[in-house]
């Protein structure tokens, strides 16, 4: 064998390549192993024959036009009729060769050979130039090609891409005439690639041969088991120079830099949108083409990509395989526990490029990005408000035309917004997700947990100054501000119909109602209205009999919060409601004011018949008898 210099290698491999594909016969194959190859004879298993057989398809076919050996489904032409049966097995799907280790299945026994190789770690064909070693010629060749010589003489004729081997110059072409030639027999969806289509039907099997060694995790697909690894590597080691991002991978680098460059290379044809991602490009596609292929069987409900669908189907089995480490906080999306973690970390990786405020979530920098837009852009045809988003002015409509769409399956109460439904179903479950890490009380809302907590804090920096009696401190300036009216005797809202004055605007919107008449409120059941949402909350507990405030006492049930809070004064002896004159105490406000009678001698209730009056209903219902006789 001829010793070559390292300025002759590249010619020298370049010519016996190109004797490789000139001619498909027995002596170019063993001229370019000469040159290229060292066989590993010392556990030479396969005849000469056998390693014939193992070549890949692209040498059996040939391009000659008066070939007849033709196949019918792809139009590739093959030496030989045993060759094209070879062949078929591809559409067809035989694969009636087993390994007899791993039950991996194929079509050719040349195939089951080389894939052996796995099992028994031989690897025969090895590089002379870098002692690498292969279980394939295939694959030793693909290494010289790409490593050594660099050479890549097919290239395609629309976007001088460059390839190879002309299998892959093959296989790219179909982006451009758009064929796909491998069919899924079970949803009839199409790929370029045999590949693709293996991976695909993955999905119907169910199978996940691809599987972690750190934790036994599987996965459908390689690329899912690559993507899972990083979370057992340390440390992310790709940083980005604009904004110190880190990431696992280069990949994931070059598709972040594309934020700060602005580059947008894929493009929709339909509405000349433009995407960073070709990933993004294939969701967005679904918009135009209203695909959803993958449908729960639960609720009926479709989805454009099975993970999606996966993610959903945790809503059925109420499966949280995501795990806080430092709060034991369970989540069905790692996007979910992942931006979870930054109120741990301290992370705000959000900020804004006018202020430079940051954010934890990417929700909160968006609502923040309103304050400097000019306006509120959605405006209401019937009340004339105006909202910065058209999803919040929907939300809005329904207070007009009355709709509900959302239902509770308990006791049929109808919600104008889904949020309102699921935290009315708190009432029948009794959940109460908010626990108090201090003292572990639970709550319904997070709302009334963050209350709560002011009572362990001792951080509350807006202090009332000018009130030295109340001294009352405050944790928002807000709240400060609005106790300072109480102080200050400001009520800058103010009624045109009667010229009173309000302290706050909640006060206001309700008083107003009482000039125009409006009751929004509606009671499906009774046609009854109301004037405020809590009343009708309150009055539908007639219908369905729901008291959810129980005494922790007695156990006495109340359909009112504040029905409640009267009861508990039993237990407690609490009276604070006092009398001016003689201090007498009560517990209720009404009881003060029926007190404060016998000291003005008030009395609004009076006879129709004898214009006698009285300090009490209940008074005036005794006397009623001496007219009626009862």
């Amino acid at each position: 064998m001829n010793e070559k210099t390292n300025e002759g290698l590249q010619h020298s491999l370049s010519d016996n390549s190109r004797r490789l594909l000139q001619t498909s016969d027995n002596r170019t194959q063993s001229v370019y192993l000469s040159d290229h190859v060292r066989v590993d004879t010392s556990n030479q298993l396969d005849t000469d024959k056998d390693c014939k057989q193992s070549y890949s398809a692209c040498d059996t076919e040939v391009h000659d036009e008066n070939v007849k050996n033709t196949c019918k489904i792809c139009n590739r032409k093959f030496r030989n009729a045993g060759c094209l049966e070879n062949h078929m097995c591809i559409h067809t799907g035989d694969r009636s060769f087993s390994c007899e280790v791993c039950d991996k299945k194929f079509a050719h026994s040349s195939t089951l050979r080389t894939h052996m190789h796995i099992h028994t770690g031989e690897r025969r064909f090895c590089c002379k130039h870098c002692d690498k070693k292969y279980t394939r010629l295939s694959s030793l060749r693909t290494h010289v090609m790409h490593i050594h010589t660099g050479e890549r003489r097919f290239s395609c004729k629309h976007c001088n891409k460059t390839f190879t081997w002309p299998s892959t110059l093959r296989t790219h072409m179909h982006v451009h005439t758009g064929e796909t030639p491998f069919c899924c027999k079970h949803c009839d969806k199409k790929y370029t690639r045999l590949s693709s289509l293996r991976i695909h039907t993955h999905i119907h099997t169910g199978e996940r041969p691809f599987s972690c060694k750190h934790c036994d995790k599987k996965f459908t697909d390689p690329s899912g088991l690559r993507c899972h690894m990083y979370v057992h590597m340390a440390g992310k080691p790709y940083s980005c120079n604009d904004c110190d991002k880190k990431f696992r991978c280069s990949a994931n680098l070059k598709q972040h830099k594309r934020i700060h460059t602005g580059d947008r290379s894929f493009r929709c044809e339909v509405c000349d949108k433009k995407f960073a991602r070709s990933s993004t490009l294939r969701t967005h596609m679904h918009i135009h083409t209203g695909e959803r292929r993958f449908s729960c069987k639960h609720c009926d409900k479709t989805f454009t990509w099975p993970c999606t669908l996966r993610t959903h189907m945790h809503v059925h089995t109420g499966e949280m395989p995501f795990c806080c480490k430092h709060c034991d906080k369970k989540y069905t999306r790692l996007s979910s526990l992942r931006i979870h973690m930054h109120i741990h970390t301290g992370e705000r990786p959000f900020s804004c490029k006018h202020c430079d405020k940051k954010f934890t979530y990417a929700s909160g920098l968006r609502c923040h990005m309103y304050v400097h837009m000019a306006g509120k852009p959605y405006s209401c045809n019937d009340c004339d408000t105006k909202f910065r988003h058209s999803a919040n002015l929907r939300r809005h409509k329904r207070i007009h035309t009355g709709e509900n769409p959302f239902s509770c399956s308990d006791c049929d109460q109808k919600f104008g917004c889904s949020v309102s439904l699921r935290k009315h179903m708190r009432i029948h479950t009794g959940e109460q997700r908010f626990c108090c890490k201090v003292c572990d009380e639970k709550f319904e809302k997070r709302s009334r947990l963050r209350t709560h907590m002011r009572s362990h804090m001792s951080n509350t920096p807006f202090k009332c100054k000018i009130c030295e009696i109340c001294g009352k401190k405050f944790t928002a300036l807000k709240h400060l501000k609005d106790h300072m009216r109480i102080h200050t005797g400001e009520t800058p809202y103010c009624c045109e119909f009667c010229d009173k004055k309000f302290t706050y605007s909640s006060s206001f919107r309700n008083h107003l109602r009482t000039h125009t008449g409006e009751r929004p409120f509606c009671c499906k059941l009774c046609d009854n209205k109301f004037t405020h949402s809590s009343s009708l909350i309150s009055h539908m507990r007639i219908h369905t009999g729901a008291r959810p405030y129980c005494c922790e006492i007695c156990d006495k049930k109340f359909t009112q919060l504040r029905t409640l809070k009267v009861h508990m004064r039993i237990h407690t002896g609490e009276r604070p409601f006092s009398c001016t004159d003689c201090d007498k105490k009560f517990r209720q406000s009404s009881a003060l004011r029926s007190h404060m009678r016998i000291h003005t001698g008030e009395g609004p209730f009076s006879c129709n018949d004898c214009d006698k009056k009285f300090m009490s209903s209940f008074a005036l219902r005794k006397h009623m008898r001496t007219h009626t006789g009862e």
